[in-house]
């Protein structure tokens, strides 16, 4: 049995994502001209959405592209979210979006 043949593993068995994933998903999707993103997991600890490992739960992003031009808050943070979805959908709890 080869490996293309086994089913994806469930995101609860993936390990937490960092926040240089979340950093170069963004650069991807959005080309950046300035990006910070930021754990801010380990003081959410015994929140909800914690994960108990104190990372990969609780981000912050600061983010300014040139996609933002013309588009309202609500759509750049939206771009921001699509970009981010993988990890959201893996289990990321928070992100506080600010962009620039």
């Amino acid at each position: 049995m080869n490996d293309a043949s086994l089913p994806p593993a469930s995101p609860s068995a993936l390990a937490p994502p960092s926040a240089a994933d979340l950093d170069a998903a963004l650069r991807e999707a959005l080309a950046p001209t300035r990006l910070e993103v930021i754990d801010e997991s380990a003081a959410h600890a015994g929140h909800s959405g914690a994960n108990g490992l104190g990372r990969g739960t609780h981000f912050r992003v600061r983010i300014a592209s040139p996609r933002f031009e013309g588009r309202t808050r609500v759509a750049k943070h939206r771009l921001v979210y699509d970009a981010l979805r993988f990890f959201i959908d893996q289990g990321v709890h928070a992100i506080a979006v600010e962009t620039l």
